[in-house]
């Protein structure tokens, strides 16, 4: 019987949208590897936890491409995280940006995830926020 990795795809980011832990075992395997390093199915939920300090955060997919164990997708977000983000300093400045992700699926399980973060639009975004603020409402560093 084939999988449908497109199905089981989005119920995986239904999973992490309504933040259902207890069930993200359900799609990512124990052994997990993030960019080329193993890191185990508690390490992932633990950095996918994290993420979701930004009470705006919403995994919206824009294109999804899927063959019998590979998914190729897009995401786009929209969120004002306070403090930094990716190392930028965001202070809860909104900032539009996308993922590029794969993933290798075996056993209907998600084994290895390469990601691929769009920071500079992340960068740009701030400068600009930065740079149109008045002089006496800059935050320097």
């Amino acid at each position: 019987m084939t999988i449908n990795l497109s199905d089981v795809y989005q119920g995986y980011i239904d999973c992490l949208n309504s933040q259902d832990w207890g069930n993200l075992g359900d799609y990512v395997g124990a052994e997990v590897s993030y960019n080329g390093k193993r890191i185990g199915l508690d390490a992932y939920r633990q950095a996918r936890e994290k993420e979701f300090r930004d009470p705006d955060l919403h995994f919206e997919v824009r294109i999804l491409v899927s063959d019998q164990k590979t998914v190729a997708s897009r995401l786009e977000f929209d969120i004002s995280p306070s403090g930094e983000f990716l190392g930028l300093p965001v202070n809860g400045k909104r900032v539009k940006f996308s993922e590029n992700v794969f993933y290798e699926y075996e056993g209907g399980k998600i084994v290895r995830v390469w990601s691929v973060l769009d920071k500079a639009t992340i960068a740009a975004q701030i400068a600009r926020s930065w740079c149109e603020a008045p002089a006496n409402k800059r935050r320097t560093r």
